[in-house]
């Protein structure tokens, strides 16, 4: 699978709108994620609006480029699925994931932009689309067509990281 190699974190984007047939593609990759106990605790918010998309990008210091993405996904956990509480972190990052390398597949770029590390930022963006209580902020995946930046691969394996039977 190529797109495991190539992805890379691109944050400009053309000034062209992605495909609904894609975004439909991106959120059925997230949704096929593995989860804990199966309890797909997943929601998200689809923005595409621009001055939507600017109210996003001043919900973090790291968040700026979501006002020229083409779409963000705003990716949200539901507590009252959980069935394994100490996953749901685990279940959001591999829809994340999905979500990103379905992006390159489609011959689009994306950037993971952290919201549960943050509570503030999690408090910015659970006041920004008036989230009731029992939904929490995970994350923002700006998607866009690349502009200047492309996924490419660069060799990032580390054999001194690798270890065999025992940590020697």
């Amino acid at each position: 699978m190529n797109e495991i190699f190539t992805r890379r974190s691109i944050r400009k984007f053309k000034a062209q709108n992605v495909e609904p047939e894609k975004i439909d593609k991106l959120l059925r990759a997230a949704m096929q994620a593995p989860s804990a106990a199966n309890q797909q605790p997943w929601e998200f918010i689809v923005v595409q609006d621009k001055e939507k998309l600017a109210q996003i990008a001043e919900t973090s210091p790291y968040a700026k480029l979501a006002a020229n993405s083409a779409v963000t996904f705003v990716l949200l956990a539901n507590d009252k699925e959980l069935k394994v509480p100490t996953a749901w972190e685990q279940d959001m990052s591999a829809a994340t994931q999905n979500i990103l390398l379905e992006a390159v597949h489609l011959g689009l770029g994306g950037v993971w932009l952290g919201v549960a590390t943050s509570n503030a930022v999690a408090e910015n963006v659970s006041r920004l689309f008036e989230l009731p209580a029992h939904i929490r902020p995970f994350a923002l995946i700006s998607i866009g067509y690349p502009d200047e930046q492309q996924n490419e691969f660069v060799d990032r394996y580390k054999a001194d990281r690798v270890h065999y039977e025992n940590w020697k």
